[in-house]
């Protein structure tokens, strides 16, 4: 079953070759059984998308094959609808999530489809969208229904492609758990940064410490999350882990967030938290860190890695849909898919106070 103006040929940015990619005109994809084409309305620019073009991305690993179309951050509407598909109608309004497990495997099972032990394999299944299966910078796209996840008609696309951003930053502090009227410290203010800071909130944290730099108005991220109710620590001018213990009387915070990826930051956690607190690990680190790891035993410190979304994108939509997550305030650029060198550019360089930079095919 299927909308009767679904064209046979689309745009899509088409990754050739490691730093090789343009749109062109390509083939529309059908769905298959458990499947829908979604006409994609909003794409947003993840902070994977860069490395995976150039062919940096995880050593080089991904994509698994050339030629493929990037892109995992998404929302748009169902135009057809594949065999056995009775969960979802032509018109509805979907936002996506990257994976979807094989549901044969002992993770898939316990709902850790983001750790499919058949990663990888497309034959059993499973599907990491726009790394190494087709992805969302395209007019039209083909995902598993498993990894769709309908939106209210007051969510706009744009907003709907933040669910995914949304949805990792949440799946991160319910890994660690978020400690009711306790202080969080946060470090890093970029997208998924300033998505934990509000998802925080809203789990009951009484207070926010947010590490990044520009304080003081210089920095639109910094800006923004003081605006969100944050207080503000310049890694670039005060000692991060002197400045912290003195806002929280030499205890430390209960939960550090570490959202920026960056290794030094990821060596303050351990200094940051207090005795019996926890970290949860958000950002992507290239090489491996030092920490003290007496501290980590004698204090009783638990440490949770955190690699995507599962089961947190339902949530992430209702948080965004009551207010209590606004995203808006995030997106501060759109471009159409004809402009993506300019939007790539915009991103990467943070032109014009950019935090997150949606594409519209």
């Amino acid at each position: 079953m299927s909308s009767p103006e679904i064209p046979s040929k689309m745009k899509a940015l088409v990754l050739e070759a490691p730093n090789k990619y343009g749109v062109r005109w390509v083939d529309t994809p059908k769905p298959g059984p458990y499947e829908v084409l979604v006409r994609v309305r909003a794409v947003a620019i993840c902070g994977s998308d860069p490395p995976l073009l150039s062919g940096t991305f995880a050593g080089g690993k991904y994509p698994l094959f050339y030629p493929m179309i990037p892109g995992h951050e998404w929302a748009g509407e169902i135009v057809a609808l594949g065999p056995g598909v009775d969960e979802f109608k032509i018109g509805d309004r979907v936002a996506g999530e990257a994976h979807k497990g094989c549901g044969l495997c002992s993770m898939c099972k316990k709902g850790r489809y983001n750790l499919c032990e058949n990663f990888g394999n497309m034959e059993k299944g499973h599907r990491w969208y726009g790394f190494i299966a087709n992805g969302a910078y395209a007019q039209y796209q083909v995902y598993s229904i498993k990894a769709i996840h309908k939106i209210p008609d007051t969510m706009s696309f744009e907003e709907g492609a933040m669910v995914d951003t949304t949805a990792i930053a949440l799946h991160g502090l319910k890994r660690a758990g978020v400690p009711p009227g306790g202080t969080v410290v946060i470090i890093g203010p970029g997208p998924v940064g300033l998505c934990a800071l509000q998802c925080a909130q809203a789990l009951g944290a009484g207070r926010i410490i947010m590490l990044g730099r520009g304080h003081g108005g210089k920095s639109s991220r910094m800006k923004v999350a003081k605006e969100l109710g944050a207080e503000l620590v310049d890694v670039q001018v005060e000692d991060p882990i002197k400045r912290v213990l003195e806002m929280t009387n030499g205890k430390g915070a209960d939960l550090v967030v570490e959202c920026s990826g960056a290794d030094i930051a990821c060596s303050w956690t351990v200094d940051l938290v207090r005795k019996g607190g926890s970290i949860v690990l958000i950002g992507n680190y290239k090489k491996p860190i030092s920490l003290p790891m007496f501290k980590v035993v004698f204090n009783e410190i638990s440490i949770y890695g955190s690699r995507g979304n599962p089961n947190a994108s339902d949530e992430a939509i209702g948080l965004i849909a009551s207010g209590k997550v606004d995203v808006k305030k995030l997106i501060t650029h759109v471009f159409s898919l004809d402009e993506f060198d300019k939007a790539l550019e915009t991103f990467v360089k943070r032109l014009d106070g950019a935090i997150k930079v949606i594409v519209k095919p």
